[in-house]
């Protein structure tokens, strides 16, 4: 399979119904594995992950065992997988969110596994309950099918990137509430006290974080980003690549289009240049012990910053 079936175009006006109403389904089942996944800090018990077939929650307890819910967006199916030996699946098709709420929760009942829900959506705008919507009912499957090659081709280059660092570094993974795959590296160093029930955890220590989103507001179209929190100061006008990157001062990121990096000579090394510059402005101008968190030179370095015995 060559660049172009794996860095597909994925235009956001035509797919952004369909966008809207995949966004509230994971939404659901991600707040499933929230409600019964042991807390873990930054928030990493509630996202999905990238795998063969689509997303999936990975394995999720409940009294008898494990269970774990996966999109497969090849056969386009929700499927409910136990520990129990227990299967079910449904069809992923144009139908309303409220639909689809009741359908997954009473699949979730015959298999023995309750898990109560906050039915309000996250991060979104005029938010409306996922058991009475009824307007978010696309589904296409082309779109979907589109936007999950374009995961799978970015997880592998943000797993290259995530492999580098010694640090403490967060899986690549998704979160449903922003939509966005994600990866996190650590300074290892508290950061100043942030308000909110989500950025409190999520930011309470630097970090320097990049991903992938769809697109949506100010950001017409899919794209890269990337991140440090605190933010060091003059890291607006830090030199970084590919040349097609740039600072978005409204976001206060950088941003490099998605479209950009299909079109590249080799869109793997686009974005990994991308990954590793915002990474290495960021670090350097906030004084991170780059020594000690780093793998240099194809070797691995401790985290004291001597070479391994």
């Amino acid at each position: 399979m060559g660049d172009a079936e794996n860095w597909p175009p994925l235009p956001l006006s035509e797919w952004q119904d369909t966008y809207r109403t995949l966004q509230m389904w994971t939404q659901i089942v991600g707040k499933i594995r929230m409600a019964l996944c042991p807390p873990l800090n930054h928030w990493w018990h509630v996202t999905l992950y990238v795998n063969s077939r689509g997303l999936t929650t990975g394995p999720v307890p409940y009294p008898p065992g494990l269970f774990e819910i996966q999109f497969d967006f090849q056969r386009h199916q929700l499927c409910i997988a136990t520990s129990q030996g227990e299967n079910l699946s449904r069809p992923l098709r144009a139908e309303p969110v409220a639909e689809f709420h009741a359908g997954v929760f009473e699949a979730l009942a015959s298999l023995g596994v309750s898990a109560p829900i906050n039915v309000m959506p996250q991060e979104v705008a005029d938010a409306v309950p996922f058991d009475r919507d009824t307007v978010h009912r696309s589904y296409d499957a082309g779109s979907v099918q589109r936007f999950w090659r374009i995961l799978v081709s970015s997880s592998k280059v943000f797993e290259r990137f995530r492999s580098e660092f010694l640090g403490k570094c967060s899986p690549v993974h998704f979160f449903w509430g922003s939509f966005d795959l994600a990866c996190t590296r650590f300074s290892g160093r508290p950061a100043p006290p942030r308000k909110g029930v989500i950025s409190g955890p999520a930011y309470s220590h630097e970090v320097c974080s990049a991903g992938f989103w769809p697109g949506g507001g100010a950001v017409d179209g899919p794209a890269y980003y990337s991140y440090t929190v605190p933010q060091p100061a003059g890291l607006e006008n830090q030199p970084i690549r590919p040349a097609a990157a740039s600072w978005n001062p409204q976001l206060s990121e950088f941003l490099l289009m998605y479209e950009d990096v299909r079109r590249a000579d080799s869109p793997e090394q686009s974005l990994y240049d991308f990954l590793e510059s915002t990474y290495d402005a960021g670090a350097r101008l906030a004084g991170w012990d780059r020594a000690g968190l780093e793998v240099r030179d194809g070797g691995t370095l401790h985290a004291s910053g001597s070479d391994p015995a």
